[in-house]
């Protein structure tokens, strides 16, 4: 039944079992080495009083010690009082029995002794009924002879007795002072395990915040302190990364929820008018052959439109799903300067200048960073004014090749910026078709620079222009499974 008791009982019956344990090993011990000391000191008497017996019965013949007349104790002289003396032949018979300080003709004690008793001493039970034992020694003399000599053990019994009471007194007394300040030390040790219970409790009801205190590498509550609050700090990450990913969740369904809107729209509006002229070619334009070129004119409009929107929203699906790109050495400036002269020749309206003091050598696909230049320029003809100027900057530093495309059009909001890069983002929410396109060209732009191992930011403010920085590496230092997963995590909507 001990697991249903607390911790705290379970310690302070350990310790008073303890406590019972050693109080009675020291008094078995004392005990038994006051007793043996006691027996030493009699077996002492017994041996001087044992010669001088022998002695006196030398002395005087070798017979009962010479009793005077007046019936007197030949050896009281001799022998401490209450001592008994007993002489046998060689048959075993009594020949003078006498106990010091007694009364002749007083019951004398049977001692249980024969001739075949072997010398030496002994404690014999008790001479009378309820009386202390003797201890007794057993000698030769002469003749065959055998002298017994022995003496109560009262006084060392008593001795005994009262060494037993004070340890029973003492015991209890220490008993009681082991409870009482057992108690007070199990309680005041146990307290840093209350205080990891008041703090898991508080955990649990949403406290995540609470840690235990007294962290310390010297004491065992200590490490577990430092054990807990560790374990405490990982589950308030795992919590907040948690939480963390649940906003991203509902973030991503969020903009793929605005994404599949956008789409809708997009392709909503090229659709209407596709069917609008199927419509007008079925009510009349087939009997009028001079509205038959404008309906075809327009149904292959739209349906390039479609085309274009589709196959941009293919780049990015491709691009998120790790779409291996190449990896091999190209020279980017030229790269850089045939997007620069296929934008002046498209409208001179939107002049680009190129600036590189030095050809750059980097690695990376070709074809898609050209594809980058040519949406960035494409952007600024799309949502600058006539006139705007553009500037293509290119450096290198030790491992980084920069391509800067600035222009000093009317700028963009804080807000706008930070956008900028979203599918479907357009500035204009009108969605007209003379603000853009589908609002997809600068989020292949930053998937393509993911997916090169570059990043791209942009710098704009209202009435100073907007930057396009890119940063791409001039020695390959990723695996194309790093390509897939950068590429993959520029977009999850």
């Amino acid at each position: 039944r001990l697991h249903r008791l607390s911790l705290s009982s379970r310690l302070l019956l350990a310790v008073l079992l303890a406590v019972v344990s050693a109080l009675t090993v020291a008094s078995m011990a004392t005990r038994a080495a006051l007793r043996s000391f006691l027996i030493a000191r009699v077996d002492t008497g017994l041996s001087a009083s044992s010669e001088a017996v022998s002695h006196q019965l030398d002395e005087h013949g070798g017979n009962d010690g010479g009793r005077d007349g007046g019936g007197g104790d030949p050896f009281r002289a001799v022998v401490p009082e209450n001592t008994f003396v007993q002489v046998r032949d060689s048959s075993g018979a009594v020949e003078f029995a006498s106990i010091v300080g007694l009364t002749q003709g007083s019951t004398q004690p049977n001692l249980g002794l024969d001739r075949k008793s072997s010398l030496g001493y002994r404690t014999v039970r008790s001479i009378r009924d309820g009386d202390a034992p003797m201890r007794i020694q057993l000698s030769d003399l002469v003749g065959g002879r055998q002298l017994i000599v022995a003496v109560s053990l009262r006084d060392e019994e008593s001795t005994l007795r009262r060494l037993g009471n004070i340890e029973l007194g003492a015991a209890l007394a220490a008993l009681g002072i082991a409870m009482a300040g057992g108690w007070a030390f199990v309680r005041l040790g146990l307290r840093p395990l209350r205080q990891v219970e008041r703090t898991a409790t508080a955990i649990a009801n949403g406290e995540l915040d609470r840690r235990v205190p007294g962290e310390s590498e010297h004491t065992e509550f200590g490490r577990l302190a430092t054990t807990f609050n560790a374990m405490l700090n990982r589950i308030q990450l795992a919590f907040a990364l948690r939480d963390a990913k649940e906003q991203e969740l509902r973030g991503s369904e969020e903009r793929m929820r605005r994404f599949v809107g956008d789409a809708s729209h997009e392709l909503r509006t090229p659709l209407a008018a596709v069917s609008a002229y199927a419509e007008l070619f079925t009510l009349r334009a087939h009997q009028q052959p001079q509205d038959l070129e404008r309906t075809m004119n327009g149904i292959r409009k739209e349906t390039s439109r479609m085309g274009s929107l589709v196959q941009d929203l293919l780049a990015l699906a491709r691009l998120d799903d790790g779409q291996t790109m190449e990896q091999r050495p190209i020279e980017l400036v030229s790269i850089v300067a045939e997007s620069v002269n296929a934008a002046n020749l498209i409208d001179s309206a939107w002049p680009v200048k190129l600036i590189a003091p030095h050809p750059i050598d980097c690695v990376g696909d070709a074809i898609r960073i050209r594809q980058v230049i040519d949406n960035l320029l494409a952007n600024v003809r799309a949502h600058t004014p006539l006139g705007t100027e553009t500037e293509v900057r290119l450096n290198r530093t030790d491992d980084t090749a920069t391509i800067v495309v600035a222009d000093n059009g009317p700028g963009m909001t804080e807000d706008q910026a930070k956008r900028i890069f979203e599918r479907f983002y357009r500035i204009d929410p009108s969605r007209s078709r003379r603000s853009g396109g589908a609002g997809l060209g600068l989020s292949i732009v930053e998937a393509i620079v993911i997916a090169q191992h570059g990043r791209i930011e942009v710098q704009s403010m209202p009435g100073a222009g907007t930057s396009f920085v890119i940063d791409l590496p001039t020695t390959l230092s990723c695996s194309s499974a790093d390509v897939r997963d950068d590429a993959a995590s520029a977009h999850t909507g």
